[in-house]
C-alpha cells in the first residue's frame, strides 16, 4: 500500500450524552499521514451538552455532568471542529454513527469520503466471531500503550481505530481497493456503479 497516495484523512470519534438524538460531550479527530498517526495536529474537545448526561452514558465513557460543567457549549467550539475536519476524508468504527452525528451538529460540513473500519474488517478478516472494536484490537494485536485516556473516550478510540485502519490497509495494494472495501453504500466516497451503455 502506497500511503503517500492517500488523500487527507482524519480518524474521528464522538461521545454523546445518552440522548436520542444525542448531544455531544466529546469529539476527537486524529490525522493519518503517510501511514502514521499525526498527534501533533490532532484535535480533541470536551463540550457541555444542552441536556444532562445520562447515568448509562456516563458509566460508559466516564464523562459526568460534574466533569463537563465548565466546558464550552457546542456552538462555542463547532467552528474549530469544522475547521480541522475541512473536507478531508473521515474514518470511524461504525462510521454511519459518527457521520450522522457530525452532520447533524455541523450542517454545512461535507467530507470527501467516509471509511468504516467495521466494514473494512469484515472484508479483511472474514469469519471472525465479533467485529467490535475491542475484538479487532485483540485480533490485530494492536499496541495501544501510547493511547491517550481510556477505552470509550474519543481520544483513545480514535487512536485505536487509526492503528486498526493502518494495520488493515496493509492487506490492500491501492487506495481504490481500500475504498471499495471500506466505504458504506450511500456515504460520501462510495464508488459509483458504471453506467449501462444505452442504444442512443
Amino acid at each position: 500500500m502506497n500511503f503517500t497516495a492517500w488523500p487527507p484523512l482524519l480518524v474521528v470519534d464522538v461521545e454523546g450524552n445518552g440522548g436520542n438524538p444525542p448531544d455531544l460531550v466529546e469529539v476527537a479527530a486524529l490525522p493519518v499521514r503517510d501511514g502514521h498517526l499525526d498527534a501533533t495536529t490532532a484535535g480533541a474537545w470536551l463540550t457541555r451538552p444542552k441536556q444532562p448526561v445520562t447515568f448509562h452514558a456516563a458509566r460508559i465513557h466516564g464523562l459526568t455532568n460534574e466533569k463537563l460543567a465548565h466546558e464550552p457549549t457546542w456552538p462555542e467550539i463547532a467552528g474549530q471542529v469544522q475547521e480541522l475536519l475541512g473536507t478531508s476524508w473521515i474514518c470511524a468504527h461504525r462510521a454511519h454513527t459518527e457521520y450522522q452525528v457530525l452532520t447533524a451538529h455541523l450542517p454545512t460540513w461535507a467530507p470527501d469520503g467516509v471509511l468504516d473500519t467495521l466494514r473494512l474488517a469484515k472484508a479483511t478478516f472474514p469469519g471472525l466471531r465479533k467485529y467490535s472494536l475491542d475484538a479487532l484490537i485483540e485480533h490485530a494485536e494492536l499496541d495501544l500503550s501510547a493511547a491517550p485516556a481510556q477505552r470509550h473516550r474519543a481520544t483513545f478510540d480514535t487512536y485505536a481505530t487509526a492503528q486498526l485502519l493502518i494495520a488493515m490497509a496493509g492487506h490492500y495494494d491501492t487506495w481504490d481497493q481500500l475504498v471499495a472495501a471500506a466505504v458504506p453504500p450511500g456515504l460520501p466516497g462510495a464508488p459509483q456503479p458504471e453506467e449501462e451503455p444505452t442504444l442512443w
